[in-house]
This record gives structure tokens, sequence and C-alpha cells, in this order.
């Protein structure tokens, strides 16, 4: 998203409850934006507590993993980032967490160099290796862990892959990383 990974550390922003929605829905094109995105994430599922915890033990708290879409109004995250304000609009809505079925860790063979990408309409529009990311899974859950305690039920989506884009209603996507169940949904018409 333009910032610089070897100068900055990761930064988190929260999703209410209400935003989690499973895999086959389809969701509404949401109010109050013209710039709707997707971004296909790899999501990680607490089984246990985690606080202040370094990396050499937190793979243990993992419950499983699961494919996800982070929807969201770039047009809205865009004007606060660029006005240094949080970004709940952008991000925080109903039916922007899309989730998959969650695969647990002991059934889920190393990720290192599983494969993410996500289809639109049939087209490819992202396609990586989990293995490039700037965090790696261990490193993310640490890092959050030291502002937060960690606990079953949480889910930390891990962020996207180049090529994110807009969609419309009617489009339909298609997430898949290699060993999880693929993540599915279908653009609505617009609420209201």
């Amino acid at each position: 998203m333009g910032r610089d990974p070897d100068r900055e550390p990761p930064f988190f922003f929260t999703k209410f409850p209400d935003s989690v929605v499973p895999s086959g829905s389809t969701i509404a094109y949401p109010p109050g934006t013209a710039n709707y995105h997707y971004e296909m994430e790899l999501v990680i599922a607490m089984g246990a507590h985690r606080f202040k915890a370094n990396t050499d033990n937190v793979l243990d708290a993992v419950y499983g993993y699961a494919c996800g879409l982070d929807m969201t109004r770039r047009d809205l995250q865009l004007q606060a980032r660029e006005q240094g304000r949080p970004w709940d609009l952008g991000k925080s809505f109903e039916e922007s967490a899309v989730m998959g079925s969650i695969r647990p860790a002991s059934a889920v063979p190393s990720l290192g160099t599983a494969r993410i990408s996500l289809e639109v309409n049939g087209t490819i529009r992202q396609t990586s290796s989990i293995g490039d990311m700037i965090w790696s899974t261990a490193e993310i859950i640490s890092i959050l862990s030291q502002y937060y305690p960690l606990g079953p039920g949480d889910l930390i989506f891990t962020g996207t892959p180049a090529g994110v884009g807009a969609v419309v209603p009617g489009d339909y996507l298609l997430g898949k990383i290699d060993s999880l169940p693929s993540v599915e949904t279908k653009i609505g018409n617009q609420v209201g």
C-alpha cells in the first residue's frame, strides 16, 4: 500500500464481529463508496492465549488457518489515511471480512511456500507465495501480542499480495491458498 517495509513496523486495524461472513455468501456493495476493493489474505485463527509473546512459542497458540477476503472501501480508507485519521469507515463495516473454513493447524503442512491467489470472474488478479509476506505469521502474532492479549476466537488477517482492485455488483471472487479451503463470494447490489 505504498509504505516502506524496511523502515516501518507492521500496523494493525480492527473489524467489528459483524464484519465476518462465511464463504459462499453474497455480500452487498456497501454504502458510502465508489471504490470497493478486495484483498486476499491468509487468516490466523487463535486457539490459545498469548500476551507479550516472542516468536518462539506463538505458533503453538494457533488453532488453524483460513482464506479470507478483507473487503475495503478504498476511497474512504485513503481519505482517512491522508488526514491522519482512523480507517474505521474504510475497513470495519458489515460483511467486510469473508472467511473460508478454518483448517486446524495440525492438518496444514508448512505454509512457507504455499501459493495465494485471487480470481475475479475467472481472471487471476492476485498471485504470490505466503513466503513472500513481509512479516511471518509468528512475527505478526508476536508483534500484535505486545499490545493486546490474544486468545481463542481471535482472527488475524495477515496482509495482501500486490494486485488489489475494485469490484462491482455481479462480480464473483474466488480466493485460494494451497492446503486450505477456498473462499468465495459474489458482490450483490448496493445497499440503500
